[in-house]
């Protein structure tokens, strides 16, 4: 089927461009993954990849490509490629096992959610991609400097956002796979939640975030990376679904009775709390239990995304032996509140360590 729709591709590749190739191939690939194997579907992956490479991609004939923009779109074609050929190979797998245990009308919203995100998240961002890279060289000799930092400027957002969803699918694997490790260490939390606000206003615009941490705060024995990413989730969560003149408001303290006893009884260690509230509508009340649900969204917004980012930050957390509450703030918005027991030290401590 590879081979077949290359063949008739080429015929036809005077019409459009070779660009356009990659797409309908990828397309081609993702019909596969309903009825194959995964080996043989990452070997038409692979092999639909070096087609293009070879009878597409000018130079033609040849796996030498010239142009930066188009090693950029041979690389990212390969890994959407695989990404999309495993990830719907999984969900076959999941699909049958669901059969067997009478759950197949289950499965089935799950692959179709999955299928509808992926549709939307992965391509959008090509797509973007693909028309800027076009732009830039059919028309490098029209455009004015300041074009041509629009444009790359663009290519620039729609690579950080597929970079982001392909870093979900691969957390999720992790998580799912039972492979995760924590990798803890004395954590300076000031230092990691600025860290985080300032890579999310890198990728956004004029966002306010108002963040109160309280004075002599120890150090916390946590896994900073995977800490990273759950705030960064949450912090990106809270900007996609709240109006863009409305602030974000981060506390971190050291213990909350209030909130803790509602939540993790283990009172041997101290307890790292953040909390973090938005100032938008919150979320429909029937639907709080269901949002760290894997694949799972809120229908009634137009943001999109593949349902994976609070998923991964519960299992995340729930790595670290903590819990995270969602509640709709008295203030107004989302609220959410992350427990976790943990290992505490001091600045002078470690200095005498």
């Amino acid at each position: 089927m590879v081979v077949l729709t290359a063949s008739v591709c080429y015929l036809f590749s005077n019409y459009f461009g070779y660009r356009n190739v990659a797409l309908i191939l990828l397309f081609v690939v993702s019909i596969l993954a309903t009825f194959m194997n995964v080996f043989p579907l990452l070997m038409a992956a692979i092999l639909s990849a070096l087609i293009w490479d070879y009878f597409f991609i000018p130079p033609k004939f040849t796996f030498h490509v010239e142009s930066a923009e188009d090693i950029l779109m041979l690389g990212m074609y390969f890994v959407v490629a695989l990404v999309n050929a495993i990830l719907t190979n999984r969900i076959r797998k999941a699909e049958k096992e669901a059969n067997e245990k009478e759950e197949k009308e289950k499965i089935i919203k799950l692959y179709n959610t999955l299928l509808n995100s992926l549709s939307h998240e992965l391509r959008t961002p090509i797509a973007t991609i693909i028309g800027a890279t076009d732009t830039l060289q059919e028309n490098e000799e029209k455009l004015d400097m300041a074009s041509k930092k629009i444009l790359v400027s663009e290519i620039s957002t729609a690579s950080l956002r597929l970079n982001q969803q392909v870093e979900n699918l691969l957390n999720m694997s992790r998580l799912e796979s039972g492979f995760l490790q924590l990798h803890k260490d004395w954590c300076d939390v000031n230092e990691l939640v600025y860290k985080v606000v300032n890579e999310v206003q890198a990728n956004t615009t004029n966002r306010q975030f108002d963040i109160q941490i309280i004075e002599s705060l120890p150090y916390f024995k946590l896994d900073f990376g995977i800490m990273e990413q759950i705030l960064y989730n949450l912090l990106i969560n809270a900007v996609a679904y709240t109006p863009a003149d409305t602030a974000i408001h981060i506390k971190v303290t050291r213990f909350d009775s209030d909130e803790i006893s509602l939540m993790e009884p283990d009172n041997a260690k101290t307890k790292l709390v953040i909390v973090i509230r938005d100032e938008g509508k919150g979320f429909p009340e029937e639907e709080i239990t269901k949002v760290f649900d894997k694949f799972y969204r809120i229908y009634t917004h137009k943001t999109g995304g593949t349902g994976l980012g609070l998923s991964i930050v519960k299992g995340f957390i729930e790595a670290h032996g903590g819990a995270i509450r969602l509640k709709n703030s008295s203030a107004g918005g989302a609220e959410f509140t992350i427990v976790i027991p943990t290992e505490t030290n001091y600045m002078n401590a470690l200095k005498n360590e």
